[in-house]
């Protein structure tokens, strides 16, 4: 059990977000549910009950999750992690085809949102020793034809990797998670056969309940088709 430690999720809304929310809590944390859908968080904290509260905003606006921060901090007496779970794709996939407008959007959330998190979250994370989780890609891990999406996931893959030695020297962690196809929102049509958002929030509960001293810098996990 966490004993009352608090968790702050972004992307919260749903699916990934969403399930690690529940199972945190399943798991005795109080979570914070950032997300810019204001209705979905509000009724999901109204499910948690008094263990969760909603904290409407936009991941790209790092002044809203500094006040979102301070605020889950205030409720609950600290923040003891972080998973910046929220991110993007683009409608128009490839280089030369693809809309700059959507990589903006999309850089803007999947670069500059992770960002934001990790520069609004680390004082409180220092205080507790405290651990910063997030969500790569097993799209961050390949080479994929013109997938600018892909090149975000890179990026946070190496940010992370960055991270975790400067948060290892004064006893913090950080994790990156990167799952292959999930069965979610993200796309149009369902699938059985894709993770599902419980795999990687099982994950993401591993590496929050790892031994101090196991510092788990990845978890890579993809759908078993044969299972």
């Amino acid at each position: 059990m966490a004993d009352g430690k608090t968790l702050f999720i972004t992307g919260a809304s749903s699916g990934i977000g969403a399930q690690t929310a529940r199972q945190a809590v399943d798991a005795g944390w109080n979570v914070g549910l950032f997300a810019r859908s204001e209705g979905k968080i509000t009724d999901l904290a109204k499910d948690l009950g008094p263990r969760a509260i909603a904290l409407p905003g936009d991941v790209a606006d790092r002044d809203a999750q500094a006040a979102a921060l301070d605020k889950l901090a205030e409720t609950f007496g600290g923040i003891d992690a972080v998973f910046a779970n929220a991110g993007t794709g683009v409608e128009t996939p490839g280089t030369q085809n693809g809309d700059p407008a959507e990589w903006h959007d999309m850089i803007h959330a999947n670069v500059m949102g992770v960002l934001y998190t990790a520069h609004a979250a680390l004082p409180h994370l220092r205080k507790t020793k405290g651990h910063y989780i997030v969500t790569g890609s097993a799209a961050g891990r390949t080479h994929i034809k013109g997938s600018i999406y892909g090149a975000t996931k890179w990026f946070v893959h190496g940010f992370a990797g960055n991270l975790a030695e400067e948060m290892t020297e004064w006893g913090g962690r950080c994790t990156v998670i990167s799952p292959g196809m999930v069965d979610t929102e993200f796309f149009d049509e369902a699938d059985a056969s894709r993770l599902h958002p419980s795999d990687v929030a099982d994950a993401v509960l591993h590496a929050l309940t790892a031994p101090a001293r196991a510092d788990v810098r990845e978890i890579h996990l993809m759908p078993n088709r044969n299972a």
